[in-house]
């Protein structure tokens, strides 16, 4: 599963791992993405997105078929 949400679009950060002799290695910050199936009521079936904890927030807030329709609207599929 690719680390980047469908609906708000968070991907993984990079930076640095720091240690106490302050040499750097590279590191990633992953979202927290999380694989949710909802019911699309519209369609009759069910949707397997991919989200961040944020985006599953965001469709509990604006319901399912928007965050469909905003998906959709970005070019992704859903």
């Amino acid at each position: 599963m690719s680390a980047h949400c469908q609906l708000t679009g968070r991907r993984p950060g990079f930076g640095n791992n720091v240690s106490h002799s302050h040499r750097r290695t590279k590191r990633r910050f992953d979202p927290n993405i999380q694989s949710k199936r909802y019911w699309l009521p519209s369609e009759g079936r069910h949707v397997r997105l991919t989200l961040s904890a944020k985006g599953v927030k965001t469709v509990d807030t604006i319901g399912v078929e928007a965050a469909v329709a905003r998906i959709r609207a970005r070019g992704g599929k859903a």
